[in-house]
This record gives C-alpha cells, sequence and structure tokens, in this order.
C-alpha cells in the first residue's frame, strides 16, 4: 500500500508525483512557499522518507567497515553524510546519518529503506547490532532553520558545502562563493502519529520549495542526479559523504583511483534556463550541444528569485562556455551553464592546489 501523508488534507494541498508520490507538492502557492521556506519561515512534509536504525554497540564501528565515510569518532547529535558502494565504486545507497549515542539513524530516499534494511542484515554476521526499517513509525519534517519548537527530537543537519574531514571539493569554486552556503537544512524525526501536532500552527511549504531550494545549492540527491553507473566524484560527492584517508571499504579502489590517477568520466552542471518560456522540462530531457547528446536534465525547478533551474549530468569533456539546449520532445530551451564539478577534477597526484581538500 503506498503511502499517503494526513497533511495531504489541508487546504490547497496538491499531491506530488515520482520519488515524492505521498506529500505535497505544494499548498497552492509554490513561489510565496519557497520563499517562506528559504527565510527560514515553513517547514516541508518530508514524511515519506525511509528510515532504518542501527541500535548495538558495534554499530558505528560496523557502519564504519561497510561505508565510504569515517564513522568511529562520530558523537551524539553530529550529522554526517555515507555512501554505500559497488565493488565498482558505484553509488548503490546514499545516506543522511546521525547518530543519539544509543541508535543511528539512516534517513534516505523511500524507495531505499527497504532494501537498504535487508543488506544490512546480511551484512550482520556476529556483531552486536539490531537493524529496523522504521519509516512507517517515524516522519520527517524538513527546515532551513532550527525549530526550537522541535528541540530534543534527533536531527540531521545537511553538512553541505563544507568539505568535511577527509573531504575534497570538486568545484573550482571557493568555499564561501558556493551556492550551497545560503542555504541549511535540518531535518527532523518525529513520531509519524504525531506528524499532524509536529506541524500544528506552522506556514508548511510542499516539496517544490525544497526541491528548488536543494537545486540552487548545487546539492545531489539520490535517485535524481544519480544512475546505476554514478561514482561519487562525478556529483562532488566527495566533500561531505567520502574520507579519502579511512580504512578499506567496498569500492575504496575506485574512489582513491579515480580521485588520484584520472578523472570522472561525467560532470555535475548547474542550468539556467531561457526564462521566457512558459513550461519547464521535465527531468530526463536531453542536453545537447549543437546536434550531439552529452547529458541529461536530473532536476528542474522554477526557483523565486532565478526563474527556471536545473541540474545536469554531462560528459565531462563539454566545454564550460558552450551554450547548450535542453529537448524535451518537441519542446526546446536554451540554457547556460555554471560549473559544478570542474571538467579537470581529480588526478590530484602531484597537483599544485586548485581544490579544497578537508581536514584529514
Amino acid at each position: 500500500m503506498s503511502y499517503r501523508s494526513p497533511l495531504l488534507a489541508r487546504p490547497g494541498a496538491v499531491e506530488a508525483a515520482g520519488a515524492d508520490a505521498g506529500v505535497a507538492a505544494h499548498y497552492g502557492d509554490p513561489l510565496r512557499e519557497q520563499r517562506l521556506l528559504a527565510r527560514g519561515e515553513a517547514i516541508v512534509d518530508l514524511s515519506h522518507r525511509g528510515i532504518v536504525t542501527v541500535s548495538g554497540p558495534d554499530r558505528l564501528s560496523w557502519l564504519n567497515a561497510l561505508s565510504s565515510q569515517l564513522l568511529l569518532q562520530l558523537q551524539p547529535g553530529e550529522s554526517t553524510e555515507a555512501l554505500l558502494l559497488t565493488v565498482q565504486g558505484r553509488i548503490e545507497y546514499d545516506i543522511e546519518l546521525v547518530d543519539d549515542g544509543e541508535t543511528a539513524w539512516l534517513i534516505v530516499e523511500a524507495f531505499e529503506a527497504p532494501g537498504l534494511a535487508e543488506w544490512l542484515q546480511k551484512m550482520k554476521f556476529m556483531f552486536r547490532i539490531e537493524i529496523a526499517d522504521v519509516t512507517d513509525q517515524w516522519a520527517v519534517i524538513g527546515s532551513t532553520a532550527a525549530q526550537p519548537e522541535l528541540a530534543g527530537r534527533t536531527v540531521w543537519q545537511d553538512p553541505w558545502p563544507q568539505v568535511g574531514a577527509g573531504g575534497f571539493a570538486y568545484t573550482g569554486v571557493e568555499e564561501p562563493a558556493h551556492p550551497g552556503r545560503e542555504r541549511t537544512w535540518f531535518e527532523y524525526l518525529v513520531p509519524a502519529a504525531g506528524l499532524e501536532d509536529a506541524v500544528e500552527g506552522r506556514t508548511l511549504a510542499g516539496v517544490w520549495a525544497a526541491e528548488a531550494l536543494r537545486i540552487a545549492a548545487w546539492r545531489p540527491r539520490f535517485g535524481a542526479e544519480t544512475d546505476d553507473k554514478t561514482i561519487p566524484h562525478e556529483l562532488d560527492l566527495i566533500r561531505t559523504a567520502v574520507h579519502l584517508a579511512k580504512g578499506c571499504y567496498k569500492g575504496q579502489e575506485t574512489i582513491a583511483r579515480v580521485h588520484n590517477l584520472g578523472h570522472p568520466p561525467r560532470r555535475l552542471v548547474f542550468l539556467q534556463l531561457d526564462g521566457a518560456r512558459t513550461s519547464l522540462p521535465a527531468a530526463g530531457s536531453e542536453v545537447r550541444l549543437g546536434d550531439r547528446k552529452v547529458g541529461t536534465v536530473t532536476s528542474v525547478a522554477l526557483h523565486y528569485e532565478m526563474g527556471p533551474v536545473a541540474l545536469a549530468v554531462i560528459k565531462r569533456s563539454v566545454d564550460p562556455a558552450a551554450p547548450l539546449l535542453v529537448v524535451d520532445g518537441d519542446e526546446q530551451y536554451d540554457a547556460g551553464q555554471e560549473v559544478i564539478v570542474a571538467p579537470d577534477a581529480g588526478q590530484v597526484v602531484g597537483r599544485q592546489g586548485g581544490f579544497l581538500r578537508g581536514p584529514r
């Protein structure tokens, strides 16, 4: 049975589609909701998100051995991001992780939770841990500002775009100038049965608002910017989700080889779309350079200040100064690109500066 949030009963609520089905896309005024969310004056219903818990004394050492992130010294209440990779270094799961001192809370996309819980169970062996998919028991509330009314709740704060310990930035943008600095992001966990009480008296914004702010912050999302071939370097996820100096984990060889000796084959790019159009291209639309397909639009939104914007994954070799064209069926949209992942990112052995390295 598919999920449907009780907040969809609110006046003006219009249900989202795709990965966000089950919660509201908006409540009747998307751009106003986006402005309020950006100012920290609204909250977002993300109760469709998946939640898996790992408890027990071995939880952090066990998760550390499995994932791309160094978790051994993770403190209660500290937020991080971790990836589970294939042997080839491709992203299988992208996890928002916060530990409360007894339990590690793993927040993922709704479609990830069942498979993640099942995979973790298979890797349990003799470790002193307990794993549970608690998606139906807990709900997520998103906001760009801390919520005093929810103080004491478990909360994950997005580390993006800070270059974490052991991380590395694949952009050529100095960190203070990164547009992600304009967006802070919190995800609060509340009991699913108490969701309506938790948002009582608060202004609601739909997920369209959250998506527009995410895109403007160059923040990749699993299932949108990823496919079955995605490696972290292509999306600038080395900055927040990978510790380059930690011990062995599945996929580490690819991470190290591309980082030290090679370049990612594709790169994430921000697109400013033709503002004269009254429509938006769909995610999945082709990105073309002349008559040649060079990539795919992965996320698109109407931003309350910038107008139509998108993220796309394109071939690394595409000239950063080249004007691009987005094609959605019979519709075509002129697109100016802003570099997120630099074309020469990677191959750091023997290089002098150029990119930002996190503390080891």
